[in-house]
Formats: C-alpha cells, structure tokens, sequence
C-alpha cells in the first residue's frame, strides 16, 4: 500500500499491518473459553490425583481393569478362533422363507392404504394338460389338483388359481391385474416346485380357504402356528424342523391368515469355541499391570520404612526424600519434621545436661569460696588470733560481708529455680511502663555518676499501658541497668531508649563496652555464664541476673535480647500493649 507525499510528489511506502486472529468471533471465543474450561479442570484434576494416593490407586485399577476387559477381548478371540467348531446353521433357510411370505403379501396387496375391491373368482384355465403315464391328462394325475372351477367339492378349499385384490383407480388396466395375478401365480409355482414351501390361506378360525397342492391341511390351529414361529426365531441355528412364517392379509374381502411353511435349507457355519486360557491370561495380565504400575509407590513405601529402621538406630541425621506430593510424601516430610525436632530436643536434653553439671560446679565454686572466708575468719575469731581489737572488728566484717554475698548469691539462685520452675504466682496489672521506668532512672543517677557514668533517656510522653507484675519487672530493668553500670568504659554514657511499634513497646538500653564475640553473645542470659572467665561472685555478681530477666520477660509474654553494634552493647525488652476499650 503506497501513497503520494504532497510536498515531494513522491510515492511513500506505507506499513502493512499484519491481521491478527480474531479470537473475539462468537465460535472462536466460545472454542477458546471451553479450551481454558478444559485445561483448568485438567489441572485441578491432576492436582488432586498428585495429592492423594487413594485417587491414584483407584485410577490405577480402573485402568487396569479396562486394559485387562481389553485383554480378554482379543484373548478370546485368538483362543477362540483356535478353539471354533462347524455347526449347522438354519438361520438363512428360515430368513429365505420370511422373505418369500414377505413378498408375496406385498404382491397380493400392492397397496395398503388404499380401498381394496375384491373380483369375484375368474374361472381360469387349469394349466395345459400334458398326457401322463397311463393316457390320463395332467390335471388327472396331480392328486387333490381340484379348483374353483371344478365343483367337485362345494366346501373343499381353492388349490388353484389365488385371485388377488383389485383396486378402485377406474384408471387403473385390467391387463395390469391380469400381468399382476399371472406373477402371483408364477411364484407360488417356483415356491412349490424350488422349495417345496406350503402357501396355506386361513380365516381367523383357522379354516383353510387356499392351499397348494403339497399342502393337505383342512383346518389350522394358529395359536400353534404363532408358538411355532417365534420359537423358530428365537433359536434359527438349532431349528431342525419345519418353519412356518405367518402375516395377515385380506383374501376375497376377508381377513385371513398367510401360512408360508417349509423345512429350512441347513448352511454349515464356524462358531467359535471358548477357552479358560482367556479369562486366566486376563487375570494375569491385571495381576502383573498393576504390580507394575504399583512398583515405584511400593518401593517408596519400602525406603520409608529402610529409613525408618536407620532412625531408629540413632543416626538422627539421616532425612527422608520427598519424591511425590500425596501421603507418603507428607508422611515423609513428617517423618524429617519429627527427626528435626527429636534431635533438638536430645541436643536441649545434652545441653540442660551440660547446664546442669555447670550449674552444680558453678554453685559449688560459688557458694564455697564466701563459706570457706567465712569459716576461716570466723574460726580466727574462735581462737582469738587477733592482735588486737580493731583487727577482729576487720575480721568479723569481711565475714558479715562475704555471708551478705551469701545470702545474694542462695537468694537468686532459689529465686531462679522458682521461676523456672514457674512457682512464683504473678500479680499481673496494668502499669504505665514509661512511667515506672522513669522513677527507676532517677534511683540509678547518683549510682551511675559515682561510677562516672551519665544517664541519657528517651521516653514517650504517652502513658503505655503494660500487663506485668511490677516487683518483677522492676527486677529486670535494675538487672540491666546494674549490669549496665559495672561494665560500661569509664567514663561514659548509658542510654535508654523506649518507642512503639504497633502493638509493642520496645526497650533498649545501651552502654560502651569491650568487644564481645557473637558466640558469648547468644549465651549472656544462660545461667551462671560470665563472659570473662576469671570474673567470679567477687568482681561479677552471681551469674544469674540475666538468666532470672530472661525467665521473668517470657513468663510475661514479652522477648528479650542483646546485639552489638562497634563497642556498644544494646539490651532489648518488647512487651505487648494493652489494646484500649472500644
């Protein structure tokens, strides 16, 4: 497509645009919404499948069931084929005689719906006499041969000629009846002289009006006839007798029964055998089909249980693998949460083993050394191995001092095992933590600048109401603003810090201090833990201030933790808010 710039009067190529499908037309659009409905089932389909084993087994037997049904199809047909036998067949003699009595009905009455007259009997030349053996015509020699028009017997039944029924078309030819009857004549004759089949013409009493000249009947009973014809037609391959096909029709203006009777020409026909090989080969065939199919689970199931076996041994480090998303793919992954969580509990076992080893020689060491001052001076005292009274005064004092650290010392270590222990009763309110938290800072101010510290604080005017136990949490901040107050560098700066978040308060308090590795730093609340090894209940307290805030803050719901950051140290304490009344 070109057109002609106006200024150039040159001819400008435009761009061709390529026409997209038009997926926006009614049958397309529907086409592709059932093709998203399809694939959209298919997909929760599989995804059900794939997460439940009980579908899959049902799937699985099903499928085999139809390639077994399938299997036993072409099975017996191969055994069977193997397996066939001859049989004689009278189906094809019987279908020829329905077929013969079905067309001469049509030929006596061409037309069903139209109104029938009926001719009265034709007298009609018997057939040529032809001189039998003997001199006597033909008609003399065929036995019982009598016709209308011989009047031999007035009640004996017509044997020849049959007249059919005329119509009322005024148009209609007599020839035409003429050509029409000759054809009925004709093929009851090839009936009788091929067949050797009996056309017999009855009321509805049964009383024979029309006979060929093989058949000798006077009367009919049709109830034997009809019991006769449907027996035949129900077993055609095994009837060794004579047939007889039966159709109503309407002779001379009255209603009249056809009886085409004969004995069928036998065919001989292969019926195919049967065998027990198919159904036991299709058995078989399900049996290995689903033993196939059901091979991979099975063996999944099998490496559960091996591994099984290998937890149960002790390696607890040996993990499952997920190889499907149904069951066993859960119980596996199950099977990994519960080893997981069976081998933190041994390692919290072992480690509350450790724990409680040091926890004996740490209280032992502890509570022996102020003991050991304290019977050492106190027996001084005893045998008086003092020079003179200000030395015993000395004496007795480092004693009282070294049983008040005694005293500390049994006090938190009692006070611990009752938390832990969670025998302490909690007397729980709703306090304003900013507001006690301030009255606690100005306790440790003249503490801290004796240690040539300074107190900064940052807190919210908002009251932020807190549910805790006061006495308890006060013995958490003063473990940390104690703590806090020791090991701060001298001189520096102690910081305390409140905000909130969301639902949360959050408390930090910082001071300066040497270098703390990570390792010592995830073990600041563990019981009797000091940092520096040398420290002792001499320079660094009982060990257990940090471990009783730890138990103290988790009995309340609340989180506690430390973090560095260059050389400082940051104590962080989060309590839940109180949601106010709507």
């Amino acid at each position: 497509m070109i057109r002609r710039d106006k200024h150039e009067h040159a001819l400008v190529p435009q761009p061709v645009r390529k026409a997209r499908f038009p997926w926006t037309w009614f049958p397309f659009s529907l086409l592709k919404k059932l093709y998203e409905l399809v694939k959209k089932l298919y997909s929760i389909l599989r995804s059900n499948v794939e997460k439940s084993i009980r579908f899959q087994l049902v799937l699985t037997f099903a499928f085999c069931l139809l390639a077994s049904m399938l299997f036993y199809a072409i099975s017996s047909s191969f055994f069977g084929e193997m397996n066939r036998e001859a049989v004689i067949d009278y189906s094809s003699g019987i279908h020829r005689i329905d077929g013969e009595a079905q067309r001469l009905v049509r030929m006596l009455e061409p037309d069903p719906d139209a109104k029938r007259r009926v001719s009265p009997p034709v007298p009609t030349p018997a057939p040529p006499s032809v001189p039998a053996p003997g001199g006597s015509s033909a008609a003399e020699a065929r036995p019982g041969a009598s016709s209308v028009q011989s009047g031999a017997a007035a009640n004996a039944p017509q044997t020849w000629p049959l007249a059919v029924v005329k119509t009322d078309d005024p148009q209609s030819d007599d020839d035409e009846d003429d050509l029409r009857e000759e054809r009925v004549q004709d093929h009851i004759r090839n009936m009788v002289n091929d067949y050797n089949y009996k056309v017999v013409l009855t009321d509805l009493e049964g009383k024979v009006i029309y006979r060929t000249e093989n058949a000798a009947e006077i009367t009919v009973d049709i109830h034997k006839v009809i019991k006769n014809a449907m027996d035949t037609r129900v077993n055609e391959m095994d009837n060794r007798k004579e047939f007889s096909s039966f159709y109503p029709v309407t002779y001379h203006g009255q209603k009249s029964y056809l009886i085409v009777s004969g004995i069928p020409e036998p065919n001989i026909s292969y019926r195919r055998g049967e065998s027990p090989l198919s159904l036991l080969t299709s058995i078989a065939f399900f049996i290995l089909l689903f033993y196939y199919l059901t091979q991979r689970k099975m063996r999944y199931i099998e490496d559960l249980a091996s591994g099984m076996r290998i937890i149960a041994t002790g390696n607890l480090d040996y993990r499952m693998v997920q190889r499907s998303k149904d069951e066993l793919g859960s119980l596996a992954n199950d099977m990994n949460v519960m080893v997981e969580e069976l081998q933190r509990k041994i390692e919290e076992e072992r480690r509350a083993e450790r724990t409680k080893n040091e926890l004996i020689t740490n209280v032992s060491h502890d509570l022996r050394t102020p003991l050991t001052l304290i019977i050492g001076y106190l027996r001084l005292l005893h045998d008086k191995k003092y020079e003179n009274e200000e030395q015993a005064s000395s004496y007795l004092s480092i004693a009282v001092q070294k049983s008040e650290k005694l005293k500390v010392l049994i006090e938190d270590l009692f006070q611990f095992t009752k938390l832990s222990n969670q025998d302490i009763p909690m007397h729980i309110e709703s306090v304003s933590l900013n507001e006690m938290l301030e009255q606690l800072l100005e306790e440790y101010v003249s503490i801290a600048e004796d240690q040539q510290l300074q107190i900064v604080r940052h807190l919210p005017q908002e009251r932020l109401l807190v549910r805790m136990d006061v006495d308890q949490m006060i013995r958490v901040f003063e473990n940390l603003l104690t703590n806090a107050v020791k090991y701060s560098l001298k001189p520096g700066t102690i910081k305390v810090l409140m905000t909130r978040e969301k639902r949360d308060v959050l408390v930090r308090v910082t001071n300066r201090t040497e270098h703390m590795p990570q390792e010592d730093l995830a073990r600041l609340f563990d019981r009797f833990y000091r940092v520096d090894d040398s420290r002792s209940s001499e320079t660094g307290g009982s060990g257990l201030g940090l471990a009783i805030a730890k138990t103290i803050v988790d009995a309340h719901g609340g989180q506690i933790w430390a973090e560095t950051e260059g050389d400082e140290i940051h104590f962080y304490v989060k309590m839940k808010l109180v949601e106010p009344l709507a």
